[in-house]
């Protein structure tokens, strides 16, 4: 009922700035709850950030917290990650994700949608 597509990935050195952006295609985007997924090379993939459809809830990895901020539009069908202080650490594949109307933001088994994904990379 959703596609969506990541863009804004690339190549940053640490301590910079990122912001991924996430477009949805579709008239129902404000009914899905949006997430940020991330998987590292060889690691396990790991929910990053969460916004419900409202907007009014927000979920952050302790990882990420207080360096990422998620954020949606549904004027513009569009989530964001703000990604500020970035790490090594953080270098990974993107996804943006959605769930129809999901109250458990930090549960990434709820998230039936997925986009294809877009890289970030960290440099020290």
């Amino acid at each position: 009922q959703v596609q969506l597509v990541e863009s804004g990935g690339g190549l940053v050195q640490a301590g910079g700035s990122l912001r991924l952006s996430c477009t949805a295609s579709g008239r129902t985007f404000s009914m899905y709850t949006m997430a940020w997924l991330r998987q590292a090379p060889g690691k396990e993939r790991d929910l990053v950030a969460a916004i419900s459809w409202s907007g009014g809830r927000t979920y952050y990895a302790d990882s990420v917290k207080g360096r990422f901020t998620i954020s949606r539009d549904n004027a513009k069908n569009t989530v964001y990650l703000q990604m500020n202080s970035l790490k090594p650490e953080d270098t990974a594949v993107y996804y943006c994700a959605a769930a129809y109307r999901n109250w458990d933001l930090n549960n990434p088994n709820e998230y039936n949608y997925w986009g294809q994904g877009t890289q970030v990379t960290v440099s020290s």
